[in-house]
């Protein structure tokens, strides 16, 4: 969280936001505040999730469509964590501070636990479990109709629009890479089987696995997208958490098994076209450009942990040196499927 908002927000802020609900903080747990404030507070003695999003990050209409979203997606019998109203009848409740404001939401808070980076889990069948999953959101997502309140296109995104602002001079050239990416991106047709609302964002971090099915949460990122973003962005996640300091030999290999599965899983639910899945390196790189943005957007980079520096070296090296996430064979991958 910038330092400025952390000036901002205190415990009278966060115990309004309970208020709202008739939750209690007693027992409460911070979960996260690097875009928002997150904590697990209680209700009844039954757990939930209450965020706090500044208006810096979102507005308040932005936020309600991303929750509207979210419970459309859970009457669908997606596994997706719901939105509760507040006492008020109200999907997002504000409490203004200055002439800024925090806007509050209450999730429910999704069975299961997180799967990690060296879980025997990680393996096929949850990856498969993780293609079916998002190819029921985006089969989902073709016949959703916003309400008043609308999310923005990934075009809109600060970091795409404003890429040059937060990168210094040494790095002109990946600002270039990232500009002509977004008019490549551009030229693509964008209909309803191909391109809709994304959860954006669908990493091991955002979802918990729960006998056997993958509960999503942290929909915080949702954006008008293509479906292969939707695919690649675990991909890369995958990839990155498990094999990030490999080589790109060892990198493509657990991600043409990755990507496999997760296919085997996807085509159960959505059919998408197999142009969409050749222009996945598209994506891999626009992830690439965004999270090395995000890194000098929000981080202080002359002081940054060896872990977090490793991180932006990391990515830095692949856009300086044109190197993808994962080098895969993608015309093979769709012909072992059809052959499965």
């Amino acid at each position: 969280m910038e330092n400025w908002v952390e000036q901002l927000f205190n415990e009278d802020i966060l115990q309004k936001a309970a208020d709202f609900y008739g939750g209690s903080l007693t027992n409460s747990k911070k979960l996260g505040d690097f875009e928002n404030y997150v904590y697990e507070i209680h209700k009844e003695e039954k757990p939930y999730i209450l965020r706090l999003t500044h208006s810096s990050h979102r507005s308040k209409d932005q936020v309600e469509a991303e929750l509207e979203w979210v419970n459309y997606l859970h009457s669908k019998g997606v596994n997706v964590s719901q939105v509760s109203h507040s006492e008020a009848g109200n999907l997002v409740e504000e409490i203004p501070v200055g002439d800024t404001s925090f806007f509050v939401c209450l999730f429910d808070k999704a069975p299961g636990s997180p799967v990690g980076v060296q879980s025997d889990l990680l393996g096929p069948s949850l990856f498969k479990e993780w293609g079916r999953t998002i190819g029921k959101m985006n089969r989902a997502a073709k016949d959703f109709v916003e309400g008043s309140s609308v999310r923005e296109h990934w075009y809109d995104e600060d970091l795409l629009k404003n890429i040059s602002l937060y990168l210094p001079e040494e790095d002109k050239e990946i600002s270039i890479a990232g500009k002509e990416l977004v008019e490549t991106l551009h030229s693509f047709s964008s209909g309803r089987d191909e391109y809709g609302l994304i959860h954006s964002d669908i990493h091991l971090g955002n979802f918990f696995y729960h006998e056997g099915e993958i509960h999503v949460f942290d929909f915080d990122d949702s954006s008008y997208h293509w479906f292969a973003s939707d695919i690649a962005i675990p991909l890369f996640y995958s990839v990155w958490a498990k094999m990030g300091g490999e080589n790109l030999e060892d990198r493509s290999a657990f991600g043409e098994e990755f990507l496999f599965h997760f296919l085997m899983g996807y085509y159960e639910e959505n059919i998408l076209d197999e142009q969409w899945i050749k222009r996945i390196p598209l994506f891999l790189k626009l992830r690439d450009i965004v999270l090395y943005t995000v890194f000098h957007k929000k981080f202080d980079m002359d002081n940054l942990s060896e872990r977090e520096a490793g991180a932006v070296a990391g990515i830095r090296k692949r856009l300086v040196n044109g190197e993808p996430m994962v080098e895969l064979d993608y015309e093979k991958i769709i012909r072992s499927l059809q052959k499965a």
